[in-house]
């Protein structure tokens, strides 16, 4: 486990802006690709994050990337269990009560506003279906807001809106990355994009439960949402976790996908390099002063 600092700010022209997907067990992948870009020294200007995306945003701008990497390590069967909080009111079958102490304990009075470098997590208007990005206020609420599954938490109520999971609307921000740091190149990741690897896994014998096409239903509409997005506004290096194999609920398997991230960002790397490089010579002089 490597244990990492904040970030620090970069110039401009000198670093990437990263969009980091939502894929719930998945995410656990950021850790690893996230880790290899420290590493190798590729700077950072800003991060949006959508559902476990943004959770891990959070944690790699406040240099706490260590604590998530302890944490998904440590996952097993009745810890897990343990954040499943059951709730009998209106609108959720889990109360996230469990997930709200963790998350008090790391970010207990954090302000996304007062971060190192620009973040913005990404949620759902419940009432308006407009894509809504968290740059400021209350790091503890944009991150509820932006990991609730509709139906499975409640909706977040914030600056007047009702929030639900961003990956309902952008499950990989390319376009929030750019828009916080628009002469920065952005480095996407998606968690969800192996959708032929997930029916690979999935399909025996030609049959599937009625649940299971309910399932890779879903993942299509993810998986369609997330090409549209990127045809409209491809991002300069798209790194796609190779994971359609592993179920977004196995949480247990923390240390594969790490791997399979650390993997997928190092071999991305001659082609982050590339960018960089592109954009720094494409940065204009400096006037001399008259």
């Amino acid at each position: 486990m490597t244990k990492l600092s904040p970030p620090a700010p970069a110039a401009r022209g000198k670093g990437v802006s990263l969009a980091l997907g939502g894929g719930a067990a998945r995410g656990w992948a950021h850790i690893g690709a996230l880790d290899v870009l420290q590493e190798e020294g590729i700077k950072v200007d800003a991060v949006a994050g959508t559902s476990i995306g943004a959770l891990a945003a959070l944690c790699f701008v406040t240099g706490r990337l260590d604590i998530l990497e302890t944490i998904a390590l440590g996952a097993t069967h009745r810890r897990v269990l343990a954040y499943l909080d059951p709730h009998l009111g209106r609108g959720a079958w889990l109360g996230g009560r469990r997930i709200a102490r963790e998350l008090t304990t790391h970010f207990a009075g954090l302000q996304l506003e007062d971060l190192p470098i620009p973040i913005a997590l990404i949620a759902a208007d419940l009432e308006t279906a407009e894509e809504v990005r968290l740059t400021s206020g209350a790091a503890i609420s944009a991150v509820q807001a932006s990991i609730g599954l509709p139906g499975i938490f409640r909706p977040i109520a914030r600056d007047g809106r009702l929030l639900i999971d961003g990956g309902m609307v952008a499950n990989v921000p390319i376009a929030a990355a750019r828009a916080l740091a628009a002469h920065s190149p952005v480095v996407a990741i998606d968690l969800m994009g192996d959708y032929a690897g997930y029916i690979r896994a999935s399909t025996h014998d030609g049959q599937r439960s009625a649940l299971g096409t309910l399932r890779s239903a879903f993942l299509m509409m993810v998986t369609q949402q997330t090409r549209l997005a990127v045809a409209l506004d491809p991002p300069e290096v798209m790194i796609a976790i190779p994971a359609g194999h592993i179920s977004t609920g196995a949480f247990t398997r923390a240390a594969e996908l790490i791997r399979l991230g650390r993997e997928a960002a190092t071999a991305a790397l001659p082609a982050i390099r590339a960018c960089l490089d592109a954009a720094s010579f494409a940065d204009p002089l400096p006037q001399e002063a008259e």
